[in-house]
């Protein structure tokens, strides 16, 4: 009797196994995202600049003159935040809507190191203030040398 029984609840332990397994993992996620979130950076200042931030990472994709790993990571960016569920969903809150500018800044900061932060100001279609948020966001330290628009802290090039 007692191998019938596990015979027959050994889909059930599979599928529940797999479950635990893909619970732990997304777990481990969110905490890896809570951990490497910008310390010096608020939410409200990152989506601020969010629209600026999107043209930015398009035209860096696009530079045909970054390394294609930097650009493939780009890419997968943009499909990330194009896609309509996220790592952590958006009803819960202040993480809930946070979790698709922590991912920004993890992805900057990587093409930042591979790409120079030269190109994050070659590329960068807003203001200087807004140009200062996303250095932070990218974890650079000083501040960034562009000469692009700054009048009133609005975006300039609407590309």
């Amino acid at each position: 009797m007692f191998d019938r029984l596990s015979q027959s609840s050994a889909p059930t332990l599979l599928l529940l196994s797999a479950a635990g397994s893909l619970l732990a993992l997304w777990a481990a996620l969110v905490l890896t995202l809570l951990v490497m979130r910008p310390q010096s950076l608020s939410v409200r200042e990152a989506l601020q600049i969010m629209p600026d931030t999107l043209r930015l990472i398009r035209r860096l994709a696009a530079d045909e003159a970054l390394p294609r790993g930097v650009r493939v990571r780009l890419f997968l960016l943009l499909a990330y935040l194009a896609l309509p569920f996220d790592l952590i969903p958006d009803f819960i809150p202040i993480i809930g809507q946070a979790d698709d500018l922590i991912v920004t800044a993890l992805v900057l900061r990587s093409v930042v190191r591979r790409a120079g932060a030269a190109a994050l100001e070659k590329h960068w279609p807003g203001s200087a203030i807004g140009l200062s948020v996303v250095w932070k966001l990218a974890g650079l330290v000083g501040q960034p040398s562009q000469q692009g628009d700054t009048k009133n802290g609005v975006s300039g090039d609407p590309r």
